[in-house]
C-alpha cells in the first residue's frame, strides 16, 4: 500500500487544524480507495499534498571489482547454461 502525505486546508488556523494536520501527517492506504477529505482526529477539511519520491542515483556502471568488493559474486557466461566464477 502506497503511503499518502495529506495537510489541512488550513494549517494557520486554530479553530480549522489539529496539532496533527496543521504539521501534516502520512497514511497508507490502498490505491482503489478515495483520498481523505477530513482529518480522522478533528474532522476538519484536509488535502492531499504531492511529495517528492526517492530515486536511487547512479553515476556509472558497477565495474567488476565494485561488485565484488561490495561481496557480490561476479559470474560471467562461457556457453549455454554455462557460468563461470570470475
Amino acid at each position: 500500500m502506497p503511503i499518502y502525505e495529506y495537510v489541512s486546508e488550513a494549517p494557520d488556523d486554530p479553530e480549522h487544524s489539529c496539532r496533527i494536520c496543521a504539521r501534516g501527517f502520512e497514511l497508507r492506504r490502498p490505491v482503489d480507495r478515495a483520498p481523505l477529505e477530513k482529518c480522522p482526529l478533528c474532522k476538519n477539511p484536509v488535502k492531499k499534498v504531492i511529495s517528492r519520491i526517492n530515486t536511487p542515483k547512479i553515476t556509472k556502471p558497477l565495474s567488476v571489482t565494485d561488485a565484488k568488493s561490495a561481496g557480490f559474486t561476479v559470474l560471467q557466461r562461457r556457453d549455454q547454461g554455462v557460468y563461470e566464477k570470475l
